[in-house]
């Protein structure tokens, strides 16, 4: 049975990041920006295509019926319903187990307002990411994240007792939560593999479930579009 974890195609904040989002000072407060991410944030014309390259390639990777699932967030809402126009009724299904990692009072602070409002919390930023609490009401990936993910795993294992796939349209940190415990990794390693090379808007994760087990059996990237 296959498992099919997809980060959202291209986002209008992935692309316009540093010169809309993150303005130095921030024009709004925690509460606002969280709002602006989770409901407002939509694709870019190249998000638009890599989600359409997504409708001409999922075929060729589901060979059963799909149970697909969505994050709470727009950008990945409307990655879903570009790459699979045709789903039965009830079909995506939104769950907070996919959302984004929720960073508080810290959504879209820049590094040097986060450092100068939360100093106690520089460090923990800087040195052990994984483990950094966002303030205001956030989480950390090893906690929260990692929980939901774990979740979010035991729903699919669930769902793959009977012949299906799973597709889980996400966001960044949730993927990394999520490889962490299909691959059995630890965290800083994925990080750490993650600066090198971050994983692609519109990536395909592949997993095959054995007995209690995921293997993951590729990982397919959307091309220059």
């Amino acid at each position: 049975m296959t498992l099919l974890i997809i980060r959202h195609a291209e986002s209008v904040e992935n692309a316009d990041k540093y010169l809309g989002f993150y303005q130095d000072p921030r024009p709004y407060n925690g509460a606002a920006a969280h709002h602006i991410s989770r409901s407002l944030v939509g694709l870019t014309p190249r998000g638009f295509r890599q989600a359409r390259w997504l409708a001409k390639t999922l075929p060729d990777l589901v060979r059963h019926e799909p149970r697909v699932y969505t994050s709470t967030y727009r950008r990945a809402i409307d990655t879903a319903a570009i790459a699979l126009p045709s789903l039965p009724a009830g079909w995506p299904q939104q769950t907070s187990l996919l959302d984004e990692q929720h960073y508080g009072d810290a959504t879209y602070m820049t590094k040097r307002e986060l450092y100068d409002t939360y100093p106690e919390l520089a460090e923990d930023r800087r040195q052990r990411k994984h483990i950094w609490t966002a303030p205001g009401g956030g989480e950390s990936l090893a906690t929260g994240v990692t929980q939901r993910a774990a979740d979010f795993t035991a729903l699919a294992r669930t769902a793959l007792r009977t012949p299906c796939a799973v597709i889980a349209f996400t966001h960044h940190t949730a993927a990394i939560a999520l490889r962490a415990l299909l691959e059995d990794l630890p965290l800083p390693e994925i990080l750490a593999e993650e600066r090198k090379g971050k994983l692609p808007n519109a990536a395909i994760l592949q997993y095959a479930l054995h007995g209690e087990r995921f293997t993951r059996t590729a990982i397919t990237t959307p091309p220059p579009l």
